[in-house]
This record gives C-alpha cells, sequence and structure tokens, in this order.
C-alpha cells in the first residue's frame, strides 16, 4: 500500500512486540511515538450520536482509546467526557496517520459523520473490536 493509504491491522509484516527505533518517531510527543509497530492509527471519539466529535492520531490505539474511556488524560475528551471510540483506519506511516489527522480536523461535521456511518452505522463503541 502506498503512503498515506489506510491499512488493516497489525500490518502483515509487523510484530507488536518489537521495538523499531526511528529518529523521526523519537521527535514526536509520548501518546503519537510508542514502540512496536510503524502503523499508525487515526480515529473519532465521541460520547453519543448527535454529540460533540473528536478526531485524534496515535501509534497505539487501543492504550488511547482506554485512556480517553477511562478519563486519564486532562484535556479535550475528559472535559466533554468523549468515551465512545467511533470510526478509526490505521496508515503505514506515522506521517500520513498525522497528515491525515489534521486535514480531518478542518471538515465539517457531516464529512466526519459520513465517514462514521459508512464503517459504524450504529454509532457503536468499537473498543472492543480492537482486541479482538
Amino acid at each position: 500500500m502506498g503512503e498515506g493509504q489506510p491499512t488493516s491491522w497489525p500490518p502483515p509484516d509487523c510484530d507488536p512486540g518489537v521495538s523499531r527505533p526511528s529518529t523521526s518517531l523519537r521527535r514526536l510527543p509520548p501518546d503519537v511515538a510508542s514502540p512496536g509497530c510503524a502503523a499508525a492509527g487515526v480515529y473519532i471519539m465521541t460520547n453519543h450520536p448527535s454529540g460533540t466529535l473528536y478526531t485524534g492520531v496515535t501509534a497505539d490505539l487501543s492504550r488511547r482509546a482506554y485512556e480517553h474511556r477511562e478519563r486519564l488524560r486532562e484535556g479535550f475528551t475528559k472535559r466533554y467526557r468523549l468515551a465512545r471510540l467511533v470510526w478509526y483506519e490505521f496508515h503505514d506511516g506515522i506521517s500520513a496517520a498525522i497528515q491525515r489527522e489534521k486535514n480531518m480536523k478542518h471538515w465539517p461535521r457531516a464529512w466526519k459523520v459520513r465517514l462514521i456511518l459508512a464503517m459504524n452505522p450504529e454509532w457503536r463503541d468499537m473498543y472492543l473490536d480492537l482486541n479482538n
């Protein structure tokens, strides 16, 4: 798959237990740069279908979604109680995921809702799907 194209998780050549050092990842904040695979995820959190949407990026989606659900970090999702993971996609590299997130943050709400409905028409919490 080309740079910027969503991919499945985990990538076929990826062992999440093996650290892959990268100079570009070392400069990123801890919630974005974590050891393991080079794949990164873009995701959307909400509290309910007509509620607030939050778009984020991380190298460890399962951990990051857990942090949002349990309100372990101060910030937007804790303040607005956004604990439901309703959409995500994986990318081959962190730079592609970061660019996708930056683009999506400028999208109208209707575009994000369309993405969510295509993957998750019931707006169910997809957190448990990550570990199955």
